[in-house]
């Protein structure tokens, strides 16, 4: 029987950093906030949506690019409700996207938090009220588990939180022969700066949701914060143990 398997693509000729034969992520501009992208044979998950449509936009214009053959992105997950990680969502319509469960309910009744916050971020305000309106929410809600069959690659959306806020989703891609599971952390783990901890946080139950991000992936793992360079598991202990101090948990 004649099996089609989708290449890999070139992350490196595309300007994105090859993390995996079929995970990639993209620093973006201004807010540094990591989108990642897997590729299976069938199916193609972005996670992430950036901060506006213009962002969204560009992303899944990227994405089918680096795809290539008419391929497109064809699930989305949001690792938790902040601007700069989902406001091009609406680029994305047709996309079955996932959360945390609860991140649908945030989302839908806060529009007008978030458009505030973005622009006192900088976001432009036209492009900032544009997205909050046409706002696409997640319509499948992970409240454990959730593993999605992408064709030769399976993918596990974890919910770990709360922490950086109530609704912190993980996604972590297995290894393959000679290469590391990846985890993307969303804010719950940041290298460029300190953790951030808004009003939406839930410091006391931080360090348990790093515990658990550290048990999906493992002391091999390659670790995506959601701002900043890939990282390891030492790196992601010593900020449990900064975050446990800071806050007074254990």
């Amino acid at each position: 029987m004649d099996v089609s398997v989708t290449p890999a693509p070139d992350w490196r000729e595309a300007g994105w950093e090859r993390l995996a034969a079929r995970v990639g992520r993209y620093r973006l501009p201004v807010w540094d906030c990591t989108v990642g992208l897997v590729v299976g044979d069938e199916a193609a998950l972005m996670i992430e949506a950036g901060s506006s449509l213009r962002e969204g936009a560009w992303l899944r214009a990227e994405a089918r690019r680096l795809l290539g053959g008419g391929r497109r992105v064809t699930h989305l997950a949001l690792t938790h409700p902040h601007f700069d990680h989902v406001l091009g969502a609406a680029a994305f319509a047709g996309v079955e996207v996932f959360g945390a469960v609860g991140v649908d309910a945030v989302l839908d009744r806060d529009r007008e938090g978030l458009r505030t916050d973005a622009v006192s971020q900088g976001l432009d305000a036209r492009a900032a009220a544009e997205a909050t309106d046409l706002l696409v929410l997640p319509r499948h809600l992970v409240s454990g588990e959730w593993t999605l069959d992408l064709g030769g690659v399976q993918v596990l959306l974890a919910n770990v939180g709360p922490g950086h806020t109530g609704h912190d989703l993980a996604v972590l891609v297995p290894g393959g022969p000679g290469e590391p599971e990846v985890v993307f952390c969303g804010d719950l783990v940041e290298e460029s700066g300190e953790p951030q901890a808004g009003p939406d946080a839930v410091p006391g139950r931080w360090p348990a949701a790093l515990d658990r991000l550290l048990d999906l992936g493992g002391p091999d793992a390659r670790y995506v914060p959601g701002h900043g360079a890939v990282v390891d598991e030492a790196f992601v202990r010593a900020q449990r143990k900064e975050l446990a101090a800071r806050f007074g948990v254990r």
